[in-house]
Order: structure tokens, then C-alpha cells, then sequence
């Protein structure tokens, strides 16, 4: 499994859109930030140069304007936060992560639901 680079709140906010749209340009990229965020185009070009520098994205330049994909896909980048969070919190067992939402009620009728047929399906059953 190789090693993916860590990338911080701000740049996973890059990394969203990025894994939408891609291919997508800087302007682009800009615009659908600054809808949700108070970033500057400077501090989101900042951001995507980062991005760039870890190996996260890479880019071609088209004209006069940079378009930007992902070298890291976002189902990888995902598996490997929800392993580092476990891990980290919960020392890589899921059952203790379940256990303590289930001790505080914080998971819902729906979500315990959810979780019961994931349960029964069971996919670890088909390999």
C-alpha cells in the first residue's frame, strides 16, 4: 500500500472539488470556494500549489490556464483517514468506535438501522 501525503482541513476543502469536477481549472476551482469560504484567490492559490508540491494533484497547462487532476483518488485518501482515526482514537478497532457512540446514544434509530443491514449482507462473507 503506498504511502499518500497529508493534507491538512483546508486543502481537503481543494481536494473535494478536485475529485468532482476534474478535470478543472484554476478559475473554476476559485469560484466554487470562494461561494463557500471567505479564502482569497490568493490564499486558494496557495493551497492548490501546495497540493501540487505533496504529489496530491498535477496539472497541464492549456492556454493561459492551469487544469488540475488528482494523483490520489478519494476513496484511497478516505480508507487511509478512517484507518489513521481509528487507529489513532480508538487503537484500530472499529468495535470500540461503535461501542462508544452506542454507550453515548449518539447514533440514531436510522443509523443503528443502517448499520444492522450492512451487518447482515456482510461483505466480508463474499471473498
Amino acid at each position: 500500500m503506498r504511502s499518500l501525503p497529508q493534507i491538512s482541513e483546508a486543502e481537503f476543502e481543494v481536494m473535494k472539488i478536485v475529485w468532482k469536477s476534474a478535470p478543472v481549472n484554476t478559475n473554476e476551482i476559485t469560484e466554487r470556494l470562494q461561494k463557500t469560504t471567505s479564502w482569497s484567490p490568493k490564499t486558494i492559490q496557495t493551497l492548490i500549489r501546495r497540493l501540487v508540491a505533496k504529489g496530491a494533484l498535477t496539472y497541464e497547462k492549456q492556454g493561459r490556464v492551469f487544469v488540475y487532476t488528482p494523483l490520489v483518488g478519494e476513496q484511497e485518501y478516505l480508507n487511509q483517514e478512517s484507518r489513521s482515526f481509528l487507529k489513532r482514537f480508538y487503537g484500530g478497532e472499529i468495535t470500540a468506535m461503535l461501542s462508544a457512540y452506542l454507550e453515548d446514544g449518539r447514533l440514531t434509530e436510522t443509523e443503528l438501522q443502517k448499520l444492522r443491514s450492512l451487518l447482515a449482507e456482510n461483505p466480508a462473507k463474499k471473498r
